[in-house]
């Protein structure tokens, strides 16, 4: 005779998730747009990403032993890959292997373990490494080589030996749509100016287009799995088209449109994968939406007025510091507990 028995009322108790499972979903989230990024800017991209995640790995090792920790529970987890792929991708493909090296170094030494580790950083480490390196080497970290440039072989020889290909200077020594934007602008001219002069077109804002959406979808993927929550990304792109919109409608020949300013940028890369993160970031409900709609209020002003063209890195460093503050002020109230 079979035997039922009644499920109790909920709250029920979820499923453990693992972070090695939610890391491995992020890895997998990033495949998209490195794939893009390649196809456009060359194999300098997948040396920069196999770089900075051996970096990673190599210094998360070091620092584990000199903390006296198991390597083998924090090597597998992937969260040092994790923050080695979202740093290299905002590298240039054709970066010294140094940076890398320095990058990795400041985010794993300093911003993760120098608190403790992973679960105690304050600071998102991939940001931190970027952060460093773009201050300390902005040459390095700001020449980008035009679509379809350059091969394999100029590549290695540019990252591992410093020999960048001369014949071609104007082709390797490219500015982003963000840097010519902000350039040009600089200069008196308007948004209709800039599109069609020859500095914002060679910048390919097309290539970048593409970039962008393919991390959009990679960023879908992890809304779809549930390995990250809506309100953060839902928050930063729609502060940035809210915030945005008037301007541009007030002005578009002054004032970019939120298209435009989502698609030339890191904006979606940050709103998907990197402000998502649940131990640098806010940690309830609406302090997620706080903290979203910070980081784009914050890169905005930023490429407005700051000294740098795009600025997400700074706002997500910003936004970092406040975290703490923001989850102190949005803590949902308990049942049967007054507000006063």
């Amino acid at each position: 005779m079979t035997r039922t028995f009644e499920t109790a009322a909920a709250p029920h108790w979820g499923p453990a998730r693992s972070v090695r499972r939610l890391m491995a979903w992020v890895l997998l989230a990033l495949v998209p747009g490195l794939a893009v990024q390649s196809w456009f800017f060359g194999p300098g991209v997948l040396v920069q990403v196999s770089l900075a995640i051996v970096f990673a790995c190599g210094f998360e090792a070091a620092m584990l032993r000199a903390r006296g920790r198991p390597l083998r529970p924090f090597m597998t987890d992937l969260s040092a890959p994790v923050s080695g792929a979202l740093f290299a991708l905002c590298l240039p493909p054709l970066a010294p292997w140094w940076v890398a090296a320095i990058g990795m170094a400041a985010a794993m030494g300093v911003a993760k373990h120098l608190y403790g580790g992973l679960g105690f950083n304050l600071f998102n480490p991939a940001m931190v490494g970027y952060a460093v390196v773009l201050i300390c080497f902005p040459l390095e970290v700001t020449r980008w080589p035009a679509p379809h440039a350059v091969d394999a072989l100029e590549a290695v020889r540019a990252i591992f030996g410093g020999q960048l290909p001369t014949t071609r200077w104007d082709a390797i020594a490219q500015a982003t749509p963000l840097d010519a934007t902000r350039a040009l602008a600089r200069s008196g001219a308007t948004l209709a100016e800039i599109a069609q002069d020859l500095l914002y077109r060679r910048a390919s804002p097309q290539a970048w287009r593409w970039v962008v959406l393919a991390h959009a979808l990679g960023g879908l993927l992890l809304l779809w799995r549930g390995v990250i929550r809506w309100q953060v990304p839902c928050a930063t792109l729609a502060t940035t088209v809210v915030v945005s919109l008037p301007f541009w409608l007030w002005d578009a020949d002054l004032y970019a449109s939120p298209v435009q300013l989502l698609t030339e940028g890191a904006l979606v890369l940050a709103a998907f994968f990197i402000a998502t993160d649940p131990v640098s970031g806010s940690t309830t409900p609406r302090g997620w939406l706080i903290f979203g709609a910070g980081v784009a209020v914050l890169t905005l002003a930023i490429r407005r007025w700051g000294v740098y063209p795009d600025g997400v890195a700074f706002a997500v460093l910003l936004m970092n510091c406040a975290a703490p503050w923001i989850d102190l002020h949005t803590q949902p109230r308990i049942y049967g507990r007054s507000r006063a």
